[in-house]
């Protein structure tokens, strides 16, 4: 089932720290815009791209990363 194009242009207005797209098998991915994680960030549970099979999933990742990054 396809995924109206609304739906992504709300999740990159949302989240606009992240560069998000859909790919042709249908897998949502957002990476960071601008920014490298060190190996310190990610041991902290950070992730330079997240990816979903499903909308819900996808926005829940971001959400939780988002999270994360301003957690001390």
């Amino acid at each position: 089932m396809t995924q109206p194009p609304h739906e992504l242009d709300l999740i990159r207005k949302t989240f606009p720290d992240w560069s998000c797209f859909r790919s042709d098998a249908g897998i949502f991915y957002a990476t960071r815009r601008g920014i490298r994680l060190s190996s310190t960030a990610i041991e902290r549970g950070l992730q330079q791209t997240v990816s979903a099979d499903d909308v819900a999933t996808f926005v829940e990742r971001l959400r939780d990363q988002t999270g994360r990054r301003t957690t001390p």
